[in-house]
């Protein structure tokens, strides 16, 4: 019986997953949902196209690797992206859902959740609690390797997120559907003041900031988004979170604040777009336009490559 119900599914299911394939993948355990991952290929794009992110290239890289190489994962992937805006988060994020699903944030089982859209502050917590979890247990039951991406997380609701513990653990199994297979990444800026710090000390000792390891960052942001005394404490989505508490996050993925040769690198990219790889004198005047900090020094952009578009069309 199991073996003519893929062929079935064939002819009967549209594009959108449809009752048959969800009762299949429910019973059977073995639909990948059009799950196709490339890592060589996320790894190749992470090294040519995102800039002054060795961190994040490679704990990315390996992370992912580790992760769909593993048949029988004992938990989900749980990325936490920190960085000021502008440093990449959401380029990479649009990569990886590229590399595995091939269709980026168009893909069905790529979710993306914008808290101030979706549960907009002032709302009752408990209620867009409950939300949260039938629609994450929702999509899972639909395919186990859902991607679920949740942006703006300094903007959450403190508590909000704790309903997803169950999730990320070890034991979640609901319908057969194993839980563990999903990834999830949340994109926040909090945590930035320390990479920054981190970055700026690195830099003024005379350091190559390529010589940073993740070890040096990762329990500085975890305490700052958990809510741990400091003076770069904002509340956010981690606010005293169990799922901090709990070590259920893989892994702190840094950003760090971008030079100004990262700037011309993200100004000729966005100009080799546009068919004019060959207006240096644009890409430089770009870089030349950006507001650095902190003073003295100017080290790093203030808003990193994000308004490098819009001074490309006021030049061009």
């Amino acid at each position: 019986m199991f073996t003519l119900l893929p062929v079935l599914l064939l002819y009967v299911c549209a594009p959108a997953l449809c009752v048959f394939q969800t009762l299949y993948c429910s019973i059977a355990d073995s639909c990948d949902c059009d799950f196709r991952p490339n890592v060589k290929e996320l790894e190749w794009d992470l090294y040519k196209n995102v800039y002054g992110q060795h961190l994040a290239q490679e704990v990315l890289s390996e992370e992912v690797a580790r992760f769909v190489a593993d048949k029988a994962p004992e938990r989900p992937l749980v990325l936490s992206l920190h960085g000021s805006s502008g440093t990449g988060k959401t380029l990479v994020v649009g990569m990886l859902a590229r590399h595995l699903y091939g269709s980026a944030m168009s893909s069905p089982f790529v979710h993306q959740f914008i808290p101030t859209l979706h549960f907009p502050a002032g709302g009752h917590v408990q209620l867009q609690r409950e939300q949260l979890k039938s629609w994450v247990q929702g999509n899972l039951t639909e395919c186990a390797n859902s991607v679920f991406i949740f942006d703006e997380m300094d903007k959450m609701a403190p508590g909000l997120l704790d309903v997803l513990e169950p999730f990320l653990g070890t034991s979640h199994v609901v319908f057969q559907t194993n839980y563990r297979k999903a990834i999830y990444v949340f994109i926040s800026i909090t945590g930035e003041e320390v990479i920054n710090q981190a970055a700026l000390e690195q830099r003024e000792a005379g350091r190559d900031r390529d010589e940073m390891t993740l070890a040096e960052l990762q329990d500085a942001i975890a305490q700052t988004v958990y809510g741990n005394p400091t003076m770069y404490f904002v509340p956010g989505g981690f606010y005293n979170s169990s799922i901090i508490r709990q070590k259920l996050v893989t892994a702190f993925v840094p950003f760090l604040p971008l030079c100004r040769r990262h700037v011309e690198r993200c100004a000729r990219a966005q100009l080799c777009q546009r068919g004019a790889c060959s207006r240096h004198d644009v890409a430089r005047a770009v870089a030349a336009g950006m507001t650095y900090k902190p003073a003295p020094g100017h080290y790093f952009s203030v808003s990193g490559c994000k308004s490098v578009p819009a001074k490309i069309d006021f030049l061009l």
